[in-house]
């Protein structure tokens, strides 16, 4: 999911950006599991998912309109498809910039059969208008369409057949309210705890053919800023080394070597979330800082800082959002050895900020 053109991340670091990359569109699938039942992870929504296609098809009726969010890479494509699987119907899949005009729409609505499933990710990107179009579509199953314009526009109102919409957003605030009010299911996608990821690594290994060890599978877990997709993208890059450099077993010391070389340290960060990090604390004297000034001393854009890499490190206890900004951690602290100041000093509670005491955050 890619919030705009803008916000796509730089090439130098994109081995664990959770966006979909191009070339993942063939060999990502394949790593996907077939049926719901096989799904890691996420517990709680996968039987909140099972109960609802239970009921469903003991009552023969289509799906509840059901609306996926959290941070991207986490699965929420894979369970509408898995969903689909389920209920035994067809998915169609488009994206919120990708449909422009009620047109569009009017295309996929009236291809659905009985129980069909529309996926639409990045539904908080739909244009205003078209999400009036969809409101009579998911209430009341019918559309509208406008013949001419001006005052006395006609339109002409087409029933369609029961379906069920399936959103994804990474910015569930930025949906409105009406939206958000139709879906009858919603539910949160977190981010997936290192022995999740390890069964997923262990299971993709197995998929692609590639010998690793418990422990390669762990180093690789614990690597993977909580998210699948990342898991799986490092077990290919990680594939590649062993293939050439070792004997084709990812093993521990493999794992990490490889991921020494890719720039990903045993906290998971990557170049650019210790560049982000680095900054706070060099040039910020550890925050509070605005997310506009932390963008342009990065040289980056803001949605992808708030968006790509601002969960993981306010997963991890890297970073916290305050009313004045940005603010780094003791972990962070210690993490890069810089000294934590104390209270009244730049970056503590209370401080007056970075520039009222220079060249306080030395190196220890």
């Amino acid at each position: 999911m890619t919030p705009s053109s803008s916000s796509s991340p730089n090439p130098r670091h994109e081995v664990t950006t959770p966006q979909a990359l191009p070339e993942e569109r063939e060999s990502e699938p394949g790593l996907r599991p077939s049926r719901l039942s096989e799904f890691v992870g996420q517990e709680r929504v996968r039987e909140a998912l099972q109960i609802a296609i239970d009921a469903a098809k003991g009552r023969g009726e289509p799906l509840d309109h059901l609306l996926f969010h959290g941070p991207p890479g986490l699965g929420k494509t894979t369970l509408a498809a898995l969903m689909a699987a389920e209920m035994g119907v067809q998915m169609r899949t488009s994206s919120g910039p990708v449909l422009e005009k009620a047109a569009d729409l009017v295309a996929l609505l009236t291809a659905q059969e009985e129980g069909d499933i529309l996926f639409i990710d990045e539904i908080h990107r739909l244009r205003p208008v078209l999400e009036e179009f969809l409101y009579p579509a998911m209430e009341d199953r019918k559309v509208e369409i406008r013949l001419s314009e001006g005052a006395h526009a006609q339109t002409m109102t087409m029933q369609i057949n029961p379906f069920t919409l399936v959103g994804a957003t990474t910015r569930f605030g930025l949906l409105t309210a009406p939206m958000r009010a139709r879906f009858g299911i919603v539910q949160r996608l977190n981010f997936y705890p290192p022995e999740e990821l390890a069964r997923i690594v262990s299971r993709s290994a197995y998929v692609l053919g590639v010998k690793t060890t418990t422990e390669g599978a762990q180093e690789l877990a614990r690597r993977s800023r909580g998210t699948p997709r990342v898991a799986n993208r490092l077990l290919r890059r990680v594939r590649d080394y062993a293939q050439v450099r070792a004997d084709g077993v990812i093993d521990g010391e493999v794992a990490r070597a490889a991921l020494r070389l890719l720039d990903v340290d045993e906290y998971g960060l990557d170049e650019m979330d210790v560049r982000i990090l680095r900054a706070l604390l060099e040039k910020f004297g550890g925050g509070p800082v605005g997310l506009g000034s932390l963008a342009v001393a990065l040289g980056e854009d803001q949605e992808t800082l708030e968006e790509v890499y601002e969960p993981f490190l306010i997963q991890e206890g890297f970073l916290v959002r305050t009313p004045r900004g940005r603010m780094a951690t003791p972990r962070t602290f210690e993490r890069f050895g810089f000294e934590l100041p104390g209270p009244g000093a730049a970056g503590a509670p209370g401080s007056a900020g970075p520039d009222s005491l220079p060249g306080l955050f030395e190196r220890e």
